[in-house]
Formats: C-alpha cells, structure tokens, sequence
C-alpha cells in the first residue's frame, strides 16, 4: 500500500483482519453478506445493465466494463461481475482480506485484480473505472466525504457509483446492533459503531458534494418469515443502497 493520505480507520481494519478466512463460509461471520448477496446483486446488476444499456441475458453483458469492488473483503461482489464479463479491480484495506480473495478466485477460475490498498491510493495514481462499487463500506470509514470525493475521482465521465450502507434510526440500532450482533450473533459484537450510520438524506448530500450525481437509492428490507432479503422504493429505515453518476 502507498502512504498516501488515507480515510482508512485502523480500528475497523482490524475487525476484518480478524475475520478475513472466514470470508466464504456462508455459516461463519459473513452469514449477513452471504444472505444480503443475492439482494445486493440484483440492485448492482440492473442498475449497470440499465446504465450501460447491457443485456443481461447475454453471455458476458459487462464486457468492456472496468470495475472497482472497493473494500472487496474476501471477493463476494468481485466474483459474480468477473463472471458477467467485467475486468474487476478489488481493493481492501485489510491485508489478509487479499490472499483470501486470491485464493478463492483462482480455485474459481477467475481472473480478478485484488490489491491491499485503498480508494485514496488509486485517485492519486489517476485510475480509471466505468463502475465503483462501495458497498457496507462508508460506515467504516474515518471521513466518509474525503471518502467518497476519492471514489468519485476514480470514475469516469458517465460511470456509476453504487453505494449501500446503514441507516441512523432506533430501528436500525435494534436490527443491526442489538439484534445481528447480540441476539443472532450474526456478527462479533462490535462490529458496527451506530454513530457512524447514515440516513439517506445525508448519504445524498455527501455524494453530491464528492463529484457525483444521486439518481436512485432503495431499501434492503430482512423477511424473518421467509429468511430472505428483497429491495424496497419506501422501506429504507436500516439497509439501503444508492446509485449515483459521475457528469
């Protein structure tokens, strides 16, 4: 990694290093993401398919699409847009994320880019993507605007930002606090800090104050009947995601 200024919090680095080899056990501590997947792909894929005007049926429909996973962890988004075609970069600021994501792709038969880096890093030595995917990323972050200006420098003119995070309510305390780390054990207790959640409205005002233009966001909404997730246009009061352009 360079020594390039940075947003990277070393105490939330540290709780991922921690759990970096349990990334693609689907019964381990990413249990949460590996549920959410499924949910969070479907937003991802529409929203490039209906930006780069892509047909998802066809066989590698982000051909040609340059694609940054940023805080890529063991490769869960990485893996599925290599696999529609796309030439993945994944960055982490964990190290031990890395040798993970690279194991697990090679196994895969993948050819993914994964670096030990960060978003400021990339911006400074001008990288270029049509796609910066940012997801449960911006609650982790020192300086989640000095964080976001750096993903918007790495777009290009008319790329996409998609970025997914926690909203700030007592609801989103009981569900993402209380009850995923301490009822569910879902995750290590500690996981997520409340005070470094975000409520729609200024995850919208910090994206257009970084350099890109909100044009969607929609709630993840957990089912406890079904055991599934499912987006939602009204329901945004703990998980959401948002897809911004660059001008």
């Amino acid at each position: 990694m360079t020594d390039t200024q940075t947003t990277v919090d070393p105490a939330e680095v540290a709780k991922f290093e921690a759990m970096a080899a349990e990334w693609w056990d689907p019964k381990g501590k990413f249990k949460p993401l590996h549920m959410l997947n499924p949910c969070r792909l479907d937003y991802i894929t529409s929203q490039i398919a209906a930006e780069f005007d892509r047909d998802l049926s066809a066989e590698s429909p982000f051909a040609g699409l340059r694609l940054l996973d940023i805080g890529c962890g063991g490769g869960l988004l990485s893996e599925p847009m290599a696999r529609l075609g796309a030439t993945v970069v994944g960055v982490d600021a964990a190290e031990r994320n890395i040798p993970v994501a690279q194991a697990h792709a090679a196994q895969s038969g993948l050819d993914i880019d994964y670096r030990h880096n960060t978003a400021e890093a990339l911006a400074a030595a001008g990288e270029q993507f049509d796609i910066v995917l940012n997801m449960e990323v911006v609650e982790h972050v020192a300086d989640p605007l000095a964080y976001l200006t750096a993903c918007a420098q790495l777009l290009k003119s008319g790329g996409l930002h998609i970025c997914s995070t926690l909203n700030r309510n007592p609801k989103s305390f009981m569900m993402a606090i209380v009850g995923a780390e301490h009822v569910m054990r879902w995750l290590p207790k500690g996981t997520h800090e409340w005070s470094k959640f975000i409520t729609p409205d200024e995850l919208f005002d910090l994206l257009s104050k970084s350099g890109v233009t909100p044009v969607d966001r929609k709630g993840m909404v957990f089912n406890p009947i079904t055991w599934s997730w499912s987006l939602s246009d009204r329901d945004l009061s703990v998980n959401y995601v948002t897809a911004s352009v660059k001008p």
